[in-house]
């Protein structure tokens, strides 16, 4: 055996894990938020959308698949990160066709800056954009994405509310649809009370009790729904709605099915989404 194997064998699953790799897993659904967006835009408009911007994209996982499930379907993706954006290169977009290719683009900049043509759709999902915890700045970029879609074009942005996301708490979920079985642990760490600033950290754990601590960590602002909605309406756009996640009347058990309304029981902790038309 050699020195490269041994130590090979005494690597532990975190010390061979990929933190993008395990992060599309375990958070990300891109082929359910596409479903919910197509629908929802044929719902508004009558009529497909074909073309479509992810901010903050990441690995590019969405844009992927958009322009993976129809021929006509075009993709552009946006984030600031070179080193994730060339591993979407090299483990997503890589498994595209070279027609497939044709029809995306991934951009590295900064999401208030960069101009990228106007889109049918464009996405802010897993709550990036409460990166801003500024108004004048969510102002500026909600402006910035109206001025990037058509003239029914609908900005998809994610959220999730509650009573648990105003406070610290830890939540474990098991994996065991992978390779091989991992919990990941979301962590809200620190909340203040006085700006809603949140410090969020991604963990994973292993079978073979290893674990990769503070895999990803995120500062955000806590925005509300109703304050986000009085931005949008100050950014100009026309009209917005939301949808919120259904519960099991029975049991109180969240569900994948999203219905639009303006009422919203007091659920702990609850996701949906917000859609707004230039």
């Amino acid at each position: 055996m050699t020195a490269a194997t041994a130590a090979a064998k005494q690597a532990t699953m975190a010390e061979q894990a990929d933190i993008h790799e395990l992060y599309q897993e375990s958070v990300q659904n891109a082929e359910f938020e596409l479903d919910f967006m197509q629908k929802t835009f044929k719902q508004w408009n009558k009529r497909k959308p074909k073309s479509m911007r992810e901010d903050f994209c990441g690995t590019a996982l969405a844009a992927c698949e958009w322009v993976a499930r129809d021929a006509l379907n075009t993709a552009v993706g946006v984030d600031f990160e070179k080193s994730v954006l060339d591993w979407g290169r090299e483990n997503n977009v890589s498994r595209l066709t070279a027609e497939q290719l044709s029809r995306l683009e991934l951009i590295q900049d900064d999401v208030l800056e960069v101009n990228t043509g106007k889109f049918d759709m464009v996405q802010a999902f897993n709550f990036s954009y409460w990166g801003f915890k500024r108004r004048e700045v969510m102002v500026r970029y909600f402006r910035g994405l109206r001025e990037a879609l058509v003239d029914d074009g609908l900005l998809f942005l994610d959220f999730f509310g509650g009573s648990e996301c105003y406070q610290t708490q830890k939540e474990k979920r098991k994996i065991d649809d992978f390779r091989y079985n991992f919990k990941y642990i979301w962590e809200q760490a620190e909340f203040n009370a006085l700006t809603n600033d949140l410090t969020c950290h991604i963990h994973f754990h292993f079978p073979d009790k290893s674990k990769l601590k503070k895999a990803f960590t995120y500062e955000w602002r806590v925005w509300g729904p109703a304050e986000i909605r009085d931005i949008l309406e100050e950014a100009g756009y026309s009209k917005h709605a939301i949808y919120r996640q259904k519960f099991d009347p029975k049991t109180d058990e969240p569900l994948d099915e999203y219905i639009m309304t303006d009422k919203g029981e007091d659920y702990a902790c609850w996701l949906g989404y917000i859609v707004a038309q230039k």
